[in-house]
């Protein structure tokens, strides 16, 4: 299994929080992975609801980490899209954690640090995908035949591979598979263009003829 341990669930409330579990209660281990077939609790970005049905993957991957790195979120968003793009698939990356195909949401990667340790949870819609109010969703069933076996040891290799790439090459790859490039987005209300990623991972905007670094939650799209 490309290096990792493999932990797996038919139902558990939230691999990402199993996970963190594991951390606080020193049983962590880098390179282990957890796997649920559904979630009850499942969760994304600012505790938002992940609907968490059977037939997709779901998986919290566990990695030393003893610092922050701003730059594993270009590194993830790659990995899962290289992973897709193995299956003769299309996807876009929306910033900051969104995969798509065809303008919808595939894909979810969820980051947070916990100790020396940093958690990357995904989700990806394979044979289900919810109806949410605030954006198109889709599966992959519509576009590939995708065994969920083949796709997180795909998932798993990539995640090696384009975390163990020179961060400049991962810029490029982000850069030619992001969606709102050189497009209007909002920055603290301010209507700038987002040019792209600088090599410390923080965002490049224009601002007429001034040009701004932003990192965290500071833009919307």
């Amino acid at each position: 299994m490309a290096g990792y341990k493999l932990i797996s669930f038919d139902k558990i409330p939230s691999t990402q929080t199993y996970a963190l579990n594991m951390v606080a209660d020193g049983t962590a281990r880098d390179h282990t992975v957890i796997m649920a077939e559904a979630q009850s609790a499942g969760r994304g970005r600012y505790r938002r609801t992940w609907v968490s049905h059977h037939g997709n993957l779901y998986v919290s991957f566990i990695f030393n980490s003893p610092d922050r790195d701003a730059r594993l979120s270009y590194v993830v968003a790659v990995a899962v899209a290289e992973t897709l793009i193995a299956f003769g698939i299309h996807p876009k990356i929306k910033w900051p954690n969104d995969i798509l195909i065809d303008g919808k949401k595939v894909s979810g990667i969820l980051i947070e640090y916990a100790g020396n340790f940093v958690i990357v949870g995904i989700g990806i819609n394979i044979k289900t995908n919810p109806t949410v109010a605030t954006y198109k969703t889709t599966k992959l069933d519509n576009y590939a035949n995708v065994d969920k076996s083949d796709l997180l040891n795909k998932l798993m290799k990539n995640l090696n591979k384009w975390r163990n790439t020179d961060f400049p090459l991962v810029r490029a790859r982000w850069m030619d598979l992001a969606t709102g490039l050189n497009k209007i987005v909002k920055y603290r209300g301010t209507d700038v263009e987002l040019i792209g990623i600088n090599e410390n991972g923080a965002l490049v905007l224009r601002d007429g003829s001034r040009y701004l670094l932003a990192y965290g939650d500071e833009i919307t799209m």
